[in-house]
């Protein structure tokens, strides 16, 4: 019997190591390729670990990861060591258990697997001795009483998004329509910009007649997650082919034009449900005393906490449905704690400047969240994060020569 390839790359546990300068080949295969702190790793060792990464279909199969790997787990087995951490046999027996079960084998299967692979069942049973040792370091290093997670942190885990969707590039203009005169302007001028149908001639008239920042790169704006647009403008972007414009879009006091760039397929996502966000609304408009007091303000706070220091905010948390058309397309630009000025008042008089606050994705109807779970989930991923700094460190101090 032969496992599929796919059942055993279902087992892979642990990440394999980020690519190094290759070590010239030694001519026998006991002779040394690498000493760490001259703990000598074999040239068998390194094609053992190569063999086992290509039957576990890992992303990086090559002999460069594998001798990566394998001088990682020495400085995890020497730094369990030093603690007096040591992996007995029946947690070596369960762990192989337990990593066999994830192809649904049991431990004699696997390695008989891995054996008529031309795997060595000594190389498979260093691989799992060195995660236990390393996560018994990590448990030591940075369990629970070491990290802190506050309550606002496990406040924002519980609205943050799922996985990403569709993403757009597009180039915008935005024709101000504030005033009688203004609007007949851009009624005019919408029929030649809808039928643009050139990158150049699109950015050029963004020069000349967008009145947003982005007019300066001839419209471009980054990558937009249609989850996140006004549905009725993510809609009409995703009809468009790459270098088609939208017809006017209407706004508030404005028409929006829309030229698709590139979409990009992530994925599948649910959008949010509900946006905070405030604005601080500066007299003076879009003069250049106004716009440059609105980049001191965007260099100096990060977020709306900061912002409402500056002066008196106007400070929301809606559906999106529920967020003017204009507000919700400048948010949809914005991580949380940027600011955009793209937008303006009072018949351009007044200056907004819109901070997002916080996206949430917890759908209105949803259960209340488990937050000891969810708690206990940052504990872990910042517990990793930490472990693989602190790696990194072990492997810049130690003494690594390649042969």
């Amino acid at each position: 019997m032969t496992v599929a390839p796919i059942r055993l790359a279902a087992a892979l546990a642990l990440t394999v190591g980020i690519a190094m300068a290759s070590p010239v080949a030694a001519q026998s295969p006991f002779s040394p390729a690498a000493y760490v702190n001259e703990n000598i790793i074999s040239e068998f060792e390194v094609t053992q670990r190569q063999r086992m990464l290509e039957v576990f279909r890992a992303p990086d199969a090559s002999r460069e990861a594998a001798l990566s790997d394998l001088v990682d787990e020495r400085l995890q087995l020497r730094e369990a060591a030093r603690r007096s951490l040591t992996v007995t046999e029946p947690e070596l027996i369960e762990g192989q258990e337990e990593f066999a079960g994830r192809a649904d084998l049991s431990r004699e299967a696997f390695i008989a697997e891995l054996q008529g692979a031309g795997v060595d069942p000594a190389t498979f049973a260093d691989f799992v001795r060195a995660g236990i040792a390393w996560r018994k370091v990590v448990a030591q290093q940075f369990g629970p009483s070491q990290i802190q997670v506050s309550e606002q942190d496990v406040a924002r885990a519980t609205s943050a998004p799922p996985e990403p969707g569709l993403r757009v590039l597009v180039n915008e203009i935005i024709l101000p329509a504030n005033t009688p005169q203004r609007a007949q302007q851009a009624q005019a001028l919408a029929p030649r910009i809808s039928s643009i149908n050139s990158f150049d001639a699109f950015a050029a008239a963004a020069r000349e007649y967008s009145a947003t920042p982005s007019r300066e790169r001839g419209g471009a704006i980054d990558w937009l997650e249609i989850s996140e647009l006004p549905p009725q403008i993510g809609q009409l972007i995703l009809s468009l082919s790459p270098g088609e414009v939208t017809q006017p879009i209407p706004l508030p006091n404005a028409l929006a034009f829309f030229q698709l760039r590139q979409i990009g397929e992530i994925a599948a996502r649910s959008g949010p449900t509900t946006l905070e966000y405030a604005a601080l609304y500066l007299p003076g408009g879009r003069t250049q005393a106004t716009l440059a007091r609105a980049a001191q303000i965007a260099a100096s706070v990060d977020t709306c906490e900061g912002l409402e220091t500056v002066g008196q905010v106007q400070r929301d948390t809606l559906p999106v449905a529920q967020i003017p058309q204009d507000v919700a397309l400048e948010l949809a630009k914005l991580d949380p704690g940027e600011i955009s000025t793209g937008l303006t008042r009072a018949d351009s008089e007044t200056l907004v400047v819109l901070m997002l606050c916080n996206r949430s994705y917890r759908p209105a109807d949803a259960d209340e969240p488990d937050l000891g779970r969810v708690r206990n989930a940052l504990i872990n991923q910042r517990a990793s994060e930490r472990a693989n700094t602190y790696l990194a460190e072990l492997r810049a101090n130690a003494s690594i020569r390649y042969e």
